[in-house]
């Protein structure tokens, strides 16, 4: 049976460098994307979401493992967007106006029919309202910069802070949501191990001649 791990395949997106920015062109993927809104510590309606999403990648894993491609795959890591309505009001001490799109991305292999057909049985034996609000889409970010941060979730302000400098100093605008990518289990992993991939989206200055550059070393 065919052993697959997608972080791997696509390490120049799921295993960057946290000493340096690095800049990539990150490509059409599909995702399970679920949304929401509010303090991701306290709100049950975050928990929900993050259940459902994982139930469903999972089951989706095992309808590929057991069909005739026979393919086993890693389920990828829980990503998140953030933002905020007003993005003046995008702070750690409001976490309560944060808005968010939770996502796990799915291999070429998962298609919308198998989608279609898992998500029913997953609800049959999951009672979990999250569920129904799970849509499967692809998602392009596009030129992005990003960074590895390596400790507590609580003290990534500088790492997001040398990441937009980076963007803003190259003369570019930061655009689209600011991306998380989670590759610990926060339940099972000290605050101190945790591993955080901080993504940027941004616009070229007019000319585009030093991000393009950059584009060029990083592939």
């Amino acid at each position: 049976m065919e052993k697959v791990d997608l972080k791997k395949d696509l390490k120049h997106l799921y295993r960057p460098s946290a000493k340096a920015v690095s800049v990539e062109n990150v490509p059409s993927l599909n995702f399970l994307m679920i949304d929401g809104s509010g303090n991701p510590n306290t709100s049950p309606e975050y928990a929900q979401a993050v259940e459902a999403l994982f139930a469903l990648a999972y089951a989706l894993k095992f309808k590929v493992k057991k069909s005739e491609a026979g393919i086993d795959y890693a389920v990828m890591p829980l990503e998140g967007l953030w933002w905020a309505e007003d993005m003046s009001q995008f702070n750690a001490n409001d976490k309560e106006a944060w808005q968010w799109t939770m996502m796990i991305m799915q291999p070429d292999y998962i298609t919308v029919a198998l989608f279609a057909k898992a998500l029913p049985e997953v609800e049959k034996k999951k009672k979990n309202a999250a569920l129904k609000r799970i849509r499967f889409e692809p998602y392009h970010e596009g030129l992005s910069a990003q960074i590895m941060h390596n400790g507590s979730y609580a003290e990534e302000a500088p790492t997001i802070a040398k990441l937009h400098d980076y963007i803003v100093r190259s003369g570019n605008k930061l655009q689209g949501q600011h991306h998380e990518i989670y590759l610990n289990d926060p339940r099972k992993t000290q605050p101190t191990k945790l591993q955080t991939i901080i993504r940027q989206p941004f616009k070229l200055r007019d000319d585009g001649s030093e991000a393009k550059a950059k584009l060029e070393t990083n592939g």
